[in-house]
């Protein structure tokens, strides 16, 4: 990991993202999601704070000081937001001395580089988990879901992960016959599909 650039892989994640929210209809922002302690709207709130969290982290700023939740978001309103954020983080992480510095997130301080790959490894598992909430309506990046899963086996164990109490992950359950690279990463994560 020390010497890759994850800054092009989460620049198409977020691409994959903004994809996503805009196919978000409101009669959809009450329904459940994946990750269980999430519907919709509370899901989408978070991907729009988790990006501004990491943001200001690149902006050199306590990413760790913004709630990793959006408020005040109309309905209507989560394309803009996460547009808004998007572009910001990706102006923030321009800098390639980014990728060498130490910078803190929620699980302690990491090169930039790592740092960044995490987060590639949470948007794309949060994207998994708006597709299934609305029905899989875009066909995915296998190559984002790949290089996520194979940064979640390499930075979380596999064994029970229930009680780790700062983990936000399950652990791993069985992976559906014939799931894809998006599928494996989820049940690694310990999320299950909704039908």
């Amino acid at each position: 990991m020390n010497a890759m650039d994850p800054r092009p892989l989460y620049a198409r994640a977020t691409e994959q993202i903004a994809a996503l929210v805009e196919t978000v209809r409101p009669e959809q922002l009450a329904g459940p999601t994946p990750c269980t302690e999430y519907d919709v709207q509370t899901l989408l709130s978070h991907m729009v704070g988790g990006t501004l969290r990491i943001a200001v982290t690149g902006e050199g700023g306590d990413g760790l000081a913004v709630h990793p939740f959006a408020e005040g978001v109309g309905d209507d309103g989560w394309p803009a937001a996460y547009d808004g954020v998007r572009t910001r983080v990706l102006k923030a992480w321009a800098d390639d001395a980014l990728l060498d510095a130490l910078v803190m997130v929620p699980w302690g301080e990491a090169p930039g580089r790592n740092a960044l790959a995490g987060y590639v490894m949470e948007a794309v598992t949060h994207t998994w988990d708006l597709s299934e909430a609305l029905g899989r309506p875009l066909e995915l990046d296998p190559e984002l879901a790949g290089f996520a899963l194979a940064i979640a086996q390499r930075v979380l164990p596999e064994g029970e992960r229930e009680d780790d109490a700062e983990l936000p992950f399950g652990s791993v359950v069985p992976t559906p016959e014939g799931a894809d690279a998006y599928g494996q990463l989820a049940a690694y994560l310990g999320r299950r599909p909704l039908s």
